[in-house]
């Protein structure tokens, strides 16, 4: 072969070399997929006591379910029922670790009413592949421009077109 064909090479083969080297000096030693393979992905042993401390507040609409019951079943059975109860009613926990529940702290759950809410899904999107042109969509400047949605529709009963 000639040098036009073996210069290029060794130059990547170079860059490969020095980013293998660099890596070994970047990357912790406790860094991987350790005994459980790929079940939780790349992480840093080390860092396990780091995450066990941050308290979560989004708890699911597991959580919701036993005492919301009637919105509950009723959202299961309608076309938002893959969407968690929080995505519209914000965290049911807080930072300190408070949760919706404790009866004398007892956070109430900011419900995001705005019309961008339910634009995040229903502002028609031309995406064929990804599932969204499939969501009933909106011409916002168009469909009753100075109003929040929750006024006509209610997110617990989508299927019931106008009725509040």
């Amino acid at each position: 072969m000639k040098n036009h064909v073996f210069r290029p090479l060794f130059a990547v083969i170079g860059i490969i070399v020095l980013v293998l080297v660099a890596r070994m000096f970047y990357v912790p030693k406790d860094f991987g997929v350790h005994e459980r393979g790929y079940m939780y992905g790349w992480y840093r042993q080390a860092n396990i006591e780091d995450w066990k401390k941050i308290q979560v507040k989004y708890q699911g609409t597991e959580y919701c379910k036993d005492c919301h019951d009637k919105n509950y079943a009723s959202i299961k059975k309608s076309p938002h029922q893959n969407i968690q109860c929080e995505n519209c009613h914000g965290p049911a926990g807080t930072k300190e670790g408070v949760v919706h529940f404790d009866s004398d702290k007892f956070p109430k759950l900011a419900i995001d009413r705005s019309r961008q809410q339910c634009l995040r899904c229903h502002y028609p999107l031309p995406y064929p592949s990804s599932g969204r042109s499939k969501i009933k969509g909106i011409d916002p400047e168009k469909h009753n421009p100075d109003i929040e949605c929750a006024m006509c529709h209610n997110p617990h009963h989508p299927n019931l077109e106008g009725l509040r």
